[in-house]
């Protein structure tokens, strides 16, 4: 079964952004800490803090997407029989 590739990106970036936006929230009210975080050095201006998640949300959707786009399309390049074949190959 094939893939919709732009409704599994689209997933895709909705998923991270949200993780991305969240991780943040999480960890403030689990321990109150505001600041840098591993993932900052990875996603620009990402931090521990109110700005930092929308921040985050932002390289989330766009990340996302295009991760999203590239493991879908995988997935349907790799898939057997995408020739139309309607069977397995031999």
């Amino acid at each position: 079964m094939k893939l919709n590739v732009k409704a599994f990106a689209l997933a895709w970036a909705v998923l991270w952004g949200l993780c991305l936006f969240l991780i943040p929230w999480v960890t403030m009210a689990a321990t109150g800490y505001t600041g840098e975080t591993v993932l900052g050095r990875l996603y620009r201006g990402y931090t521990i803090s109110p700005l930092g998640s929308l921040v985050g949300l932002c390289w989330g959707l766009e990340d996302g997407l295009v991760s999203g786009l590239l493991v879908a399309w995988l997935y349907n390049r790799f898939l057997p029989g995408r020739g139309g074949e309607s069977g397995p190959a031999p």
